[in-house]
């Protein structure tokens, strides 16, 4: 995790200097701020020499799963504790701790949703941790089949919050 005073130096320069988008990368870490919107928002990803394994299933959160009941998106949980089938569905998994957001705000339409098509560079969702907002991209191009996290609820890291159908 980052150094939250770190992070303020970053950027206390980055208004000095009048910057607008700064990236750092070091042997253990990646760093991206960006400035200009009402919320600075910060990317940051561990670097590691072995990536950690996903969990063998991908539906199994720590959470709640499924969008609010009101967007009509919920599923249940599969009944008598047996799992969906995932097979062919790669997980997005949360990179930090922290509250995720599915839109950018309140009246805003969620970034994705069960259907969606998506490219590496697409925006899943927003993770806040500690007031800072982190734009969370899908790294992997294909269809969102299923949402496996609420909106405004916590994530860990590593919890698998999307399953998708790679193109």
């Amino acid at each position: 995790m980052i150094d939250i005073r770190k992070l303020k130096e970053l950027v206390r320069l980055m208004v000095e200097n009048d910057l607008s988008e700064l990236d750092l990368k070091d042997q253990q870490e990646t760093v991206t701020v960006k400035r200009g919107s009402a919320a600075p928002i910060v990317h940051h990803a561990p670097v590691y020499a072995h990536a950690p394994a996903a969990p063998a299933a991908y539906g199994a959160t720590t959470g709640e799963s499924g969008l609010p009941s009101d967007t009509g998106e919920s599923r249940p949980p599969a009944a008598g504790g047996a799992s969906e089938d995932t097979s062919g569905l790669v997980p997005i998994n949360s990179p930090m701790v922290g509250t995720v957001y599915l839109a950018a705000n309140p009246e805003s339409p969620p970034f994705v949703t069960a259907g969606a098509s998506i490219g590496p560079d697409s925006t899943v969702c927003i993770i806040e941790a500690m007031k800072v907002f982190s734009e969370i991209k899908a790294e992997v191009s294909g269809t969102i089949e299923r949402v496996l996290i609420q909106n405004g609820k916590p994530v860990q890291y590593g919890q698998p919050m999307f399953l998708v159908r790679p193109s």
